[in-house]
């Protein structure tokens, strides 16, 4: 039987609701709404990268000096280069940045830390882990896209989470703590899927704010996760 201890350090699965399905003009209280989660995550999209909008650093820093809970920034820019680090700077506990838009993953990923936050590996659906395996040393968090990034409310891509075992993987054979994300359709009927794979933290959007109670869907999410690690 399989504990979750083989999964995750932790012995319960990090939820971290986006605010991307949260109420723009309400934010703050949407923040308030959250507190039992892990973390907040913060989707950032500059429409060039990927074809949405959504924030830049003074709307991450203001969401920053509010929120209850560390910011789980998630970059969806082009030139991470040059802007990844930055923020970094605003205060966040985790940054993580796409391969697809980076010229040198490692030097950016060591830029983020230097910081003083955590620094992650972003990876669409299409792109190959294979090529980074050896490089997890490198990085706090690998985050593996269970949608094309770009919109919530997508559908989760089940042909995704052999990547997210081939990470399992090589995070047991190298006796590393890079957490594992998904972010991506994940809901009541999904995050056992993820979790079975390999993912021990969870970006959830619609799934809790779209909930009455938040804070009642967390607690749901992060139980069906936990739960399935612990099937035989």
């Amino acid at each position: 039987m399989r504990g979750a201890a083989d999964y995750a350090g932790d012995v319960t699965a990090r939820i971290n609701p986006s605010i991307l399905s949260a109420d723009f003009v309400n934010m703050e209280r949407d923040l308030n709404r959250i507190q039992t989660a892990d973390y907040v995550h913060v989707d950032v999209m500059d429409n060039h990268f990927v074809p949405n909008l959504t924030f830049g650093p003074q709307m991450v820093g203001r969401v920053q000096d509010v929120s209850p809970i560390p910011l789980d920034v998630h970059l969806m820019i082009s030139d991470v280069d040059r802007w990844g680090p930055g923020y970094a700077e605003l205060g966040a506990f985790s940054v993580t940045f796409h391969v697809e838009a980076a010229t040198d993953p490692v030097a950016v990923a060591r830029a983020i830390r230097d910081r003083g936050a955590r620094a992650g590996l972003a990876l669409k659906p299409g792109t190959p882990v294979e090529p980074y395996l050896e490089l997890l040393p490198e990085f706090d968090q690998v985050l593996v896209m269970t949608v094309e990034p770009g919109f919530g409310g997508q559908s989760f891509m089940p042909e995704t989470m052999p990547k997210l075992r081939l990470l399992r993987e090589q995070v047991r054979r190298l006796g590393v703590d890079t957490w594992l994300q998904v972010d991506g359709g994940i809901a009541l009927d999904t995050i056992a899927i993820a979790a079975e794979a390999g993912a021990d933290t969870f970006v959830a959007g619609s799934a809790v704010y779209g909930a009455d109670d938040p804070e009642r869907a967390i607690a749901g999410l992060r139980e069906a996760a936990t739960s399935a690690w612990m099937e035989p």
